[in-house]
C-alpha cells in the first residue's frame, strides 16, 4: 500500500524471516560466523539464546543457506516430543524406512548406521531444533545421547539448539547436567541499541528499493527503541504500522507521533501517558482503510479503467484528514493529550522561556491540565507526543533545540 508512496519496490518490514533482509549488524553477523565455525568443527551441540522475536529464526535460515553443500540438514520446528517421537521425526526427516511401532533401540540403530555411512562419503548430518526451551529433560537427556554418537575422531551428528531464555533455566536442572557439559559453545543474540536500530532500518528500506534520505527520524528512532525494546520482530511490526500511519498522513518522514500510534495499535506499550488505546487504534484502521482505497483506486480509474500512478501523490493529504477526523474532530476543543505533568511551571511560561531560548526542568509528579491557548499546547496536541518521548534517563531539561528535534 504505502511502497509506491515511499519510492519501495517491496514491503520492507514484514516479520517472515526472509534472508534476503538479514541484518549483519547487533552481533548477528559474528554470531552466524562462529556458528558456522563450531559446526565445521565438528564439536557436537551448540546453543543460541534469544528473547521472543530477536532473530532466531532468521539465524537459523542464514545458517542453512550458508552452510556447505556437503552437510544434510534436519529441521525439528516442534520440540513438544516425547523421547520415541524425536526419533522417528529425525528418522522421518532424514526419510528412513521406519515402522511406526519400532522400538527406540531399533530407531537409534538406523539411525546410527545412517550417519556412518554419510561419515564414510565425507557427509555431515546437522541437526537445528528451535524453540527447544519447550523440551521435556526426558526429551533434553535424548539430544545427549544422540551427541553420543561419534567415531573415534568425529561426532556423527551435530546438534544446534535454539531457545528462549528459559532454555538456560531449564539446562540449570540436576537431571540433565551431563547435557549442559556437553555445550561447547553458546551464544547470545542481544536486543539492538539505538545505533543499530538506525542501521537496521536503513539495511532493510534500502534492501527494498529506497533510493533517498532517511524514512526515520532521529526523535522516532528513540521512540521505536523505546517502543520495541530492540527486538527485531517488535522494530518490524512498529516500522510497518509506522510507515503506513506517515502514508495516511501525507508525511515523507516517520516522526514519534507515527511510532506512537503504532505501539497504541499495536499494545506494545499500554501504560503510555497519551490519547486512550482505542482513539490510536482507530487511527490506524482509518489508516488502512484509506491506504487500502488509495491501492485499489491504482487499479483502476473513476470508468474502471487503468489511470497513471502519479496521481497517488494527492490521496495522503485526504488520508491526513481522515485520520485527522479520527482524532480531534470529533471532540472540538479537546486535546490529544489528556493532560501534561510539569511541576511549578506554567504552560504559557513555557513558551515564553522557549522563546527566549531557556532551559526548563521539568518534573512528573503533578497532572496539570493542558489549556488550550498557549502555543507550546497546540505543539504538543498537533505532534501527539507526550512526555513519555522525552528521555528522563539522560537529561531533565528540555531545551528549544531538544523540542525541534522531537517536533520535526
Amino acid at each position: 500500500m504505502y511502497t509506491q508512496y515511499f519510492g519501495l519496490n517491496k514491503a520492507p518490514f514484514k516479520i517472515t524471516p526472509d534472508p534476503e533482509f538479514f541484518f549483519s549488524g547487533g552481533n548477528r553477523g559474528a554470531v552466524l560466523e562462529a556458528l558456522l565455525y563450531a559446526v565445521a568443527r565438528g564439536e557436537g551441540i551448540v546453543k543460541v539464546v534469544g528473547e521472543v522475536g530477536s532473530g532466531k529464526t532468521m539465524l537459523c535460515r542464514m545458517l542453512e543457506r550458508e552452510l556447505p553443500e556437503n552437510c544434510e540438514i534436519v529441521y525439528l520446528a516442534n520440540p513438544r516430543l516425547s523421547p520415541e517421537e524425536i526419533l522417528q521425526a529425525i528418522a522421518i526427516e532424514l526419510h528412513l524406512d521406519v515402522a511406526k511401532d519400532a522400538s527406540k533401540i531399533e530407531v537409534m540403530r538406523l539411525l546410527h548406521a545412517y550417519l556412518l555411512e554419510k561419515h564414510a562419503n565425507n557427509r555431515s548430518v546437522v541437526m537445528f531444533i528451535e524453540e527447544a526451551q519447550g523440551m521435556d529433560l526426558e526429551t533434553l537427556e535424548e539430544i545427549r545421547m544422540l551427541s553420543n554418537l561419534e567415531t573415534t575422531q568425529d561426532k556423527l551428528l551435530q546438534i544446534v539448539l535454539f531457545g528462549q531464555p528459559e532454555l538456560n533455566e531449564k539446562l540449570r536442572a540436576h537431571e540433565i547436567r551431563q547435557l549442559k557439559e556437553r555445550i561447547t559453545y553458546a551464544f547470545d543474540l542481544s536486543p539492538l541499541n539505538r545505533a543499530e536500530i538506525r542501521d537496521y532500518l536503513n539495511t532493510r528500506i534500502r534492501t527494498s528499493g529506497f533510493r533517498g534520505n532517511d524514512l526515520f527520524s532521529a526523535s522516532a528512532i528513540r521512540a521505536l527503541e523505546r517502543r520495541s525494546g530492540g527486538l527485531l520482530r517488535r522494530i518490524n511490526i512498529l516500522a510497518d504500522k509506522a510507515l503506513l500511519a506517515a502514508f495516511s498522513r501525507g508525511d515523507r518522514l516517520v516522526k514519534p507521533a507515527h511510532i506512537k500510534m503504532a505501539a497504541k495499535d499495536s499494545e506494545f506499550d499500554a501504560g503510555a501517558r497519551f490519547a486512550p488505546a482505542f482513539v490510536a487504534a482507530g487511527v490506524i484502521g482509518a489508516a488502512v482503510l484509506v491506504a487500502a482505497t488509495w491501492w485499489v483506486s491504482q487499479l483502476a480509474g473513476p470508468n474502471g479503467s487503468n489511470h497513471a500512478i502519479g496521481q497517488a501523490t494527492d490521496v495522503p493529504s485526504i488520508a491526513a484528514k481522515t485520520v485527522g477526523a479520527a482524532t480531534n474532530e470529533d471532540s472540538p476543543g479537546e486535546t490529544d493529550l489528556e493532560t501534561l505533568e510539569v511541576n511549578s511551571v506554567n504552560l504559557a511560561e513555557i513558551s515564553d522561556s522557549i522563546a527566549e531560548g531557556g532551559d526548563i526542568a521539568l518534573n512528573r509528579k503533578e497532572p496539570v491540565e493542558a489549556p488550550s491557548n498557549p502555543p507550546i499546547s497546540a505543539l504538543f496536541a498537533a505532534s501527539m507526543i507526550s512526555l513519555d518521548d522525552l528521555e528522563p534517563d539522560t537529561s531533565p531539561a528540555l531545551t528549544a533545540e531538544t523540542l525541534v528535534e522531537l517536533f520535526e
